[in-house]
């Protein structure tokens, strides 16, 4: 038997205030809460991210050494607007691949999130 995954279910982040990173993330990423969350006996939340799923479980953040993840939109330069208009530091894009461009944000928290934009729809380098 080979191991081979047939996708990515979720990732998970520690942030010491679900409540909070419920809004953060839901108000200013565009994620929505999934209430369906079962009671795990811990603090917690599962966001919706198109077909994969941010879990926010309740604890201390640890250190940033590089760990990230990415969330992927369509329009990389209107979501930096909206966030920067609304306070928050955002990095300026960069190229990240052959029509990939990608940006970086911080939570609250230090958790760091990429923001990812691959090429529209129908271009030849449009990732299948």
């Amino acid at each position: 038997m080979t191991v081979t995954p047939t996708g990515l279910h979720h990732v998970s982040i520690n942030v010491p205030d679900v409540p909070a990173g419920i809004a953060f993330y839901s108000d200013l990423l565009g994620l929505e809460q999934d209430h369906r969350r079962p009671a795990f006996g811990f603090g917690g939340a599962w966001l919706d991210a198109g077909d994969q799923q941010v879990h926010l479980i309740e604890g201390a953040t640890p250190p940033n050494m590089g760990q990230h993840f990415a969330l992927l939109y369509e329009d990389l330069d209107a979501v930096i607007d909206a966030l920067r208009a609304r306070g928050l530091e955002v990095g300026d894009p960069v190229p990240s691949g052959p029509d990939h461009r990608q940006a970086f944000v911080t939570d609250p928290w230090g958790n760091v999130i990429e923001l990812h934009q691959y090429p529209a729809p129908g271009s030849a380098q449009h990732r299948a």
